[in-house]
């Protein structure tokens, strides 16, 4: 209980918590089992590993705002895209963490040095691609101009009126939108606390849930955990050409049986990865999310191995806090067809 209690305490700051990697309660192999069961053959292997830039794929993007509020962009160099605009970014690089990639991708394509200090989102599709948006404050270097221009951008601009370029993709509207929201707004309403990546490695694709409920009888916060082996956040491997969502409501199911009570991935608590070099040893990465769900503890049965643990009434106050408007980093699953990398 103790222990449980730490690490929510530890996840709603953003940090590290102390749980085992070997934790997994529903493996791909488990999920396997369950598709087979019902006479469909599995979409992936069970012994699926990430490898960087084979078969997953991970994404940084910057969202640079300025006292102006123009938006910090850069004119693209690649052939198929040559002269179009676009945020700072670009795919993570071996030995890489999302905070490094963040900082490297503006250097190159921008001349600017930043401090990354909050992501901002988290998007995902299929399971095996995510984008970490990101933001930060510019602490050096020189605007590139186009005499500047190379492989990378052929110059980078401060832009108020998006209207006046040529984009690579509308997709960044939602991203660019929420950062001027995150630094016009910040210190006039509420907002989820600075959340920074933690830089440790995994060999899956893991999400880990806090679920939270709450019991009618004294109105106090309760949170799934698992008993499989020591009491544990529950933790679930995701399928690699499945959305996340998907992963999710197959976990769901397998704890509470078809009968899901009402409930929505409310937005991440953690992100966990650093990649490896050379990449293929430890890939994957472990997100944790916040799932309430809108019904009493009293009225949802669970499937054995799993239990509730009444959470302190401070602790309780402060997670119900974080499923307030912009009180924590949302996770956008997205449709395959609009990616970008």
């Amino acid at each position: 209980m103790d222990s449980i209690e730490e690490n929510i305490g530890l996840l709603l700051q953003g940090k590290d918590i102390e749980e085992s990697q070997e934790f997994c309660d529903f493996t791909l192999e488990d999920q396997n089992e369950v598709t087979v069961a019902k006479g469909v053959a599995p979409s992936s292997p069970a012994t699926f590993t990430p490898i960087l830039k084979e078969n997953v794929c991970f994404i940084v993007a910057a969202v640079l705002v300025n006292e102006e509020g123009s938006v910090l962009m850069m004119q693209e160099a690649k052939k198929s895209c040559a002269g179009q605009w676009y945020l700072p970014a670009g795919r993570m690089e071996e030995g890489e963490t999302i905070v490094e990639a963040a900082q490297r991708e503006v250097l190159e394509e921008t001349g600017l040095v930043t401090e990354i200090t909050t992501l901002l989102m988290v998007e995902s599709a299929s399971g095996s691609w995510f984008r970490f948006v990101v933001t930060g404050n510019v602490t050096g270097g020189t605007l590139k101009t186009p005499a500047e221009a190379d492989q990378e951008s052929l110059q980078a601009s401060w832009v108020s009126d998006f209207s006046e370029l040529t984009l690579r993709g509308n997709d960044i509207y939602p991203l660019i939108q929420r950062a001027k929201q995150f630094w016009m707004k910040r210190e006039e309403e509420p907002w989820h606390p600075t959340l920074l990546p933690v830089n440790k490695p995994y060999t899956r694709l893991l999400l880990r849930l806090v679920i939270a409920i709450r019991k009618r009888v004294n109105n106090r916060v309760c949170i799934l955990t698992s008993d499989k082996t020591a009491t544990h956040l529950p933790v679930t491997e995701i399928n690699p050409v499945r959305s996340v969502h998907s992963t999710l409501r197959k976990y769901m199911t397998e704890i509470f049986g078809s009968d899901l009570p009402p409930h929505r991935p409310q937005g991440v608590l953690s992100v966990e990865m650093k990649t490896s070099s050379p990449s293929g040893n430890h890939d994957g990465t472990c997100l944790t999310i916040l799932v309430p769900i809108r019904k009493a503890l009293e009225d949802v049965p669970l499937i054995d191995k799993y239990s509730w643990i009444e959470l302190s009434k401070p602790l309780g106050e402060d997670l119900l806090t974080r499923m307030g408007k912009n009180m924590i980093v949302p996770l956008n699953v997205i449709r395959v067809a609009t990616l970008i990398n």
